[in-house]
């Protein structure tokens, strides 16, 4: 962009742009007209007097909007579309409909089970499609770009009257033609979540037979497999193999061992990922905790591991607290505790920190946050992981460099879930960025006070529409649905 060229409506000038390819920063300018950047350059170059507004980034990194590849946000973008939990990390888009579990296409008359409570009630999955989901985030006008999946216990709840076995025939075709439609309309893939009662009867016949639905549209399976502590092998191996068969891409949700007794096993769990690699399309994603958070269920309560409630509909004041004070209380074991709280949910302390570490080191691993944004005392993953990885793991710990801490949150994603013009800075992509300050950047949320806004965000931008600045929601919103192979350069 010379004095010559038409005007542009933002100048973000003087700062580092990391590109979000894994390339070294390099001091630029980045011009913005409408949904896109239409200029890149060396700093100085570009005409400031042709911008609407200019933005001094002297000292901070301009870099792609970052991917949350791993959210249950399917609700929030609906009941709070300011997104504030996301856009205040800098996460610009989203992919919703992770671990099996998806608003669409399911219309409820009763509680939702387990663990489709975690996006909501009843009265939140009133979607008979999902193409209806994908109107009402239209009209919800999002602050963050959404990326659906579909939820293969999302379907089998709307498919049959007793999901603990598996789907006959007739079944298997209604979820096929439920999950073309859902393509069709815009979703990105499919997910399951084997490890949870309505998925867990589906054998990998099922599975595959809806994978490759997902593979013939060029869309991706990602799974919460079935197994990840003692059997975390087994459970890769289902995964590799039923990706080979639906001829699909996979992407491991969430990579953990779990339990005490499984900790150090990602040393196995890595290399047979990179083997599979050699021989098909595995992705995988993680969260920079050594704790997960999920339904309380009394079969996953291990006394040896702290375990914090986040909320329960039997007794809500215990969220926040934990299950061994209030067994302690009621003088129960944690198991009875667990039982009383139903339904509930639930922060498990179950990763060693060694396996958190060398997971995010992966050069494979996207990050994801798996926040709850349903719970009323949320993992502080909810709020925080993003800086948390740039700022704790990366810039304080040596992890990674700067440039791939930006690669694993924003080009990587977007190559693997086929979002063209996104996860990048670069002349004609999406004007999806966000300007932070490389030597405050940090994560604030904790365990114990998990709702707090990170620090060393200045803004964000989604579509071009400045959504975030200096430590508060600007109250305008540019977020759209995404699909594979959205539009761009």
């Amino acid at each position: 962009m010379t004095s010559n060229d038409s005007s542009v409506d933002t100048l973000v000038r003087g700062g580092t742009v990391v590109d979000g390819t894994g390339a070294e920063g390099e001091p630029a300018d980045v011009a913005i007209r409408g949904d896109r950047v239409v200029a890149v350059a060396a700093p100085g170059t570009l005409d400031a007097a042709g911008a609407e507004t200019v933005v001094d980034a002297a000292g901070r990194i301009v870099a792609p909007g970052f991917i949350d590849v791993h959210t249950h946000d399917d609700r929030a973008a609906l009941a709070t579309p300011d997104m504030t939990p996301k856009v205040c990390q800098g996460v610009t888009s989203v992919v919703v409909g992770n671990c099996g579990v998806s608003l669409a296409p399911l219309r409820l008359n009763g509680p939702p089970p387990p663990p489709l409570n975690l996006l909501g009630e009843r009265d939140d999955f009133r979607f008979d499609t999902v193409a209806d989901y994908v109107g009402a985030v239209e009209e919800a006008d999002p602050a963050a770009n959404l990326a659906i999946l579909i939820g293969h216990s999302t379907l089998r709840v709307g498919t049959m009257a007793d999901t603990d076995r598996k789907a006959d025939a007739r079944e298997i075709d209604r979820m096929r033609a439920l999950l073309a439609e859902g393509l069709a309309a815009g979703a990105v893939g499919f997910s399951t979540g084997l490890f949870y009662r309505p998925n867990a009867a589906a054998d990998m016949d099922e599975v595959v037979a809806l994978a490759e639905v997902v593979g013939d549209a060029g869309g991706i399976y990602t799974t919460h497999m079935r197994d990840e502590h003692d059997g975390v092998l087994d459970s890769l191996a289902e995964t590799f193999e039923t990706g080979r068969r639906a001829r699909v891409p996979v992407l491991i949700s969430h990579h953990k061992c779990a339990s005490p007794r499984n900790w150090g096993r990602s040393r196995e769990t890595l290399p047979a990922i990179e083997t599979a690699c050699r021989h098909q399309r595995v992705a995988l994603d993680a969260y920079p905790y050594a704790a997960g958070s999920t339904v309380l269920d009394p079969d996953m309560v291990e006394e040896e591991i702290r375990i914090l409630v986040t909320w329960s509909k039997a007794v809500p004041e215990a969220a926040g607290r934990n299950l061994a004070d209030l067994a302690q209380e009621w003088g129960c074991s944690q198991q009875a505790a667990a039982e009383r709280l139903d339904p509930a949910g639930a922060i498990y302390f179950s990763m060693d920190e060694d396996d958190v570490r060398r997971i995010l080191a992966y050069p494979r691993t996207m990050i994801g946050s798996d926040g709850l944004p349903h719970d009323e005392h949320p993992h502080p993953r909810l709020w925080g992981t993003f800086p948390r990885v740039i700022g704790h793991y990366g810039r304080d710990e040596g992890l990674f460099p700067l440039e791939l801490a930006v690669h694993k949150m924003t080009g990587l994603p977007a190559e693997t879930f086929g979002l063209t013009g996104r996860g990048v800075v670069r002349e004609g992509a999406y004007a999806d960025l966000v300007v932070f300050d490389p030597e405050t950047i940090l994560d604030r949320a904790t365990f114990e006070e998990p709702l707090q806004v990170p620090a060393g965000i200045d803004r964000v931008f989604v579509n071009g529409v400045q959504v975030w600045l200096d430590g508060a929601a600007t109250g305008a919103r540019g977020g759209r649905v995404l699909a594979r192979a959205d539009g761009g350069a």
